[in-house]
């Protein structure tokens, strides 16, 4: 089966009256647990960014909370999860300023947890790419955030 583009779903959706478009969300969020997760956002939280990053940051919080100190290839597995999670809901709001502050939160949260990340390879590049991808969202925003996320980058 040929997937179609883009520009001829959008297309034949248009053609769509809003019962058959109904069903067909409705038939999507069914299919898969990420798709009702974007439809969640885009219906109750899109409208409000802060509520929203806070929601996320509070779920790091809880990771970094349940990770297992005992064993530094357990916490990377667990700090490994947390960032695909965070990566997750960076991509259901697709955009910059929420990307900057959840990779900061994480950054600033494996600063202050005292894991020993300095000390694995993998660990460290995997920080260092998280401050990498925040200075690269950073530089897409407007000023005035820039300088808010700039300090808080800075402090790292």
């Amino acid at each position: 089966m040929k997937t179609a583009s883009i520009q001829e779903i959008k297309q034949e959706l248009q053609a769509l009256s809003q019962s058959k478009l109904l069903d067909l969300c409705l038939r999507l969020a069914k299919f898969k647990k990420e798709n009702k997760e974007l439809l969640t956002y885009l219906l109750f939280e899109a409208h409000d960014e802060e509520a929203y990053i806070k929601t996320v940051k509070d779920l790091i919080d809880e990771g970094f909370t349940e990770l297992p100190k005992a064993s530094l290839y357990l916490t990377k597995i667990s700090l490994r999860r947390i960032l695909r999670i965070t990566a997750r809901y960076i991509k259901y709001a697709g955009s910059k300023q929420v990307e900057t502050a959840l990779l900061l939160h994480f950054c600033t949260k494996l600063n202050r947890s005292g894991i020993p990340y300095t000390k694995s390879p993998v660990l460290q590049n995997l920080y260092a790419m998280q401050v990498k991808k925040a200075k690269a969202a950073l530089l897409e925003l407007h000023e005035d955030l820039q300088y808010d996320f700039q300090k808080e980058l800075d402090a790292l």
